[in-house]
């Protein structure tokens, strides 16, 4: 009956009205819900010159130990992460075999040793017997070839001896300086064999960051009037102690390896390993370089080692403007100008700029 009294059949139009109004407010509601995002159109933009590529950290003494004897690893003393002093034995492989071959040649000197006694007092007693004319010279000199040769075996026996201490030697791993357990390549019980990596430490001090310049990059690099270096956490940027570049370049990869010393206090607590990111400054390049496809450095997402940006998507028949994700790498960052673009994206492209924003569902580009 209200609704009767309220829309009486007799006016259709006011109805029409009344719901058009409806559908007008609730789609500028839902309008203002959704997730406007401002987008900036990508093009090539003057930078100056430079170059800016990723390192890592390196421990300048690093070393893998590895097996000289075959055998089961019967001790494993120590794990990843353990800090170990010079001389400290850090894994001991089976060495029943090695200990029997140790006593045998510490019983093999006493043999000699008691053989050259008994020919010295032999030799003693023929010489005094032929200086006293009761025997031939010839039972001299008989004596005095059973003393050389008594002699002659004592010193094999030790030579043996000397062989079977070393391959005794040859079954415990030990530290070579004080450092760090890096990492184990085998476990307790595991059959080690001659040249096996069984674990690497490092020593903390000195460190350097190691960076790889493609082969087509080194005149930039060269030309570089100064090195920087990204320390990982603090973010801050250092200059090397000293810096050296190896005469060749890798024929696989096509780059050249450069070692960037650092400084006892900017390598303090630094971890071997950790990546860093490495510029070559070019302070006296007035010279701008032309077609290099910058964006915001706002505009990238980050997540680990993938980076990316949301691209405007096209428009289709039956759905509005949006985003795609694109993933994209990145060169060298130009301050307030950004950040280069060398793969991913090309001149015309419309990226958000905030791109937390738009990855919400249903977020579209602001308008101008």
């Amino acid at each position: 009956m209200f609704a009767q009294s309220f829309f009486p059949a007799q006016h259709p139009i006011k109805a029409a009205l009344v719901l058009a109004i409806s559908t007008t407010v609730w789609s500028a509601n839902a309008l203002a819900e959704t997730p406007q995002v401002p987008v900036v159109t990508v093009g090539a933009q003057a930078v100056s010159a430079g170059l800016e590529l990723d390192g890592s950290l390196q421990a300048v003494r690093q070393s893998t130990l590895s097996a000289q004897a075959s055998g089961r690893i019967a001790e494993l003393n120590v794990k990843a992460g353990d800090r170990v002093k010079a001389g400290q034995v850090l894994a001991v492989i089976d060495d029943r075999a090695t200990r029997a071959g140790v006593a045998q040649s510490q019983a093999g000197v006493a043999q000699a040793e008691a053989q050259l006694t008994n020919a010295q007092a032999q030799f003693d007693r023929t010489r005094d017997l032929r200086a006293k004319g009761f025997v031939a010279q010839a039972a001299l000199d008989t004596a005095q070839s059973q003393l050389k040769a008594a002699q002659a075996g004592l010193a094999a026996a030790r030579a043996g001896q000397t062989q079977s201490s070393l391959a005794q030697g040859f079954t415990r791993l030990t530290a070579p300086y004080d450092g760090w357990v890096l990492q184990t390549h085998a476990e307790a019980g595991a059959l080690a064999m001659p040249g096996s990596p069984v674990l690497t430490v490092y020593a903390p001090q000195p460190i350097r960051a190691v960076v790889y310049v493609p082969a087509s990059q080194q005149a930039i690099a060269q030309s570089a009037q100064r090195v920087e270096v990204q320390l990982p956490g603090s973010g801050a940027w250092v200059v090397p102690a000293s810096q050296m570049r190896l005469p060749a370049a890798d024929p696989v990869s096509q780059t050249v390896e450069w070692r960037l010393d650092l400084s006892r206090d900017d390598g303090a607590d630094q971890t071997p390993g950790a990546q860093v990111r490495v510029r070559f400054v070019d302070t006296a390049a007035a010279k701008p370089q032309s077609d290099r496809l910058v964006v915001p450095s706002s505009a990238l997402l980050r997540r680990g080692e993938l980076t990316a940006v949301y691209v405007v998507a096209p428009k289709g028949s039956d759905k509005p403007e949006g985003f795609a994700l694109r993933a994209v790498r990145t060169g060298n960052s130009h301050g307030d100008a950004g950040m280069e673009v060398l793969a991913g994206l090309k001149a015309g492209d419309r990226v958000a700029l905030d791109p937390v924003r738009a990855g919400l569902a249903g977020a579209v580009p602001a308008a101008k």
